[in-house]
């Protein structure tokens, strides 16, 4: 019997995966890593890290947080990672990521962001059509 170490869950807008386990290593990273290139072929451009379980995280964790930023990016939509704990604060800050990751301190938060990040670029499409 699996222990289920993460849920992801794909909604119209944004696509949330939620980390269960307390410690997000390599023994996590690699399964999640394909997950996460199955949902690139469905063409999910927005996801919602749920960190709020972890206290710690190490590189391969980081790594597959990059990988689906840069997905994100490649689709033209974005990567919030929401809910970090303070041990994973700190290592986002000390890899110096803080500045090119979109955190926020709950999932209802991490929610709004994607719905106005989608709403500046349909203005930001119309503007440029206008002008």
């Amino acid at each position: 019997m699996s222990i289920v170490a993460f849920t992801i869950d794909v909604q119209d807008k944004y696509t949330h995966i939620s980390i269960l386990e307390e410690k997000f290593t390599e023994k996590l990273s690699s399964e999640l890593k394909a997950e996460i290139a199955k949902i690139n072929t469905k063409g999910i451009k927005n996801i919602i890290f749920d960190v709020s379980s972890c206290i710690y995280c190490d590189s391969s964790g980081i790594s597959v947080i990059l990988v689906a930023n840069g997905i994100c990016k490649e689709n033209k939509g974005c990567l919030v990672i929401c809910s970090p704990q303070p041990a994973v604060s700190k290592l986002i800050d000390t890899s110096q990521l803080s500045s090119v990751l979109n955190i926020t301190p709950s999932f209802n938060e991490a929610v709004d962001f994607i719905f106005m990040d989608e709403l500046e670029k349909v203005l930001s499409e119309e503007e440029e059509h206008l002008s």
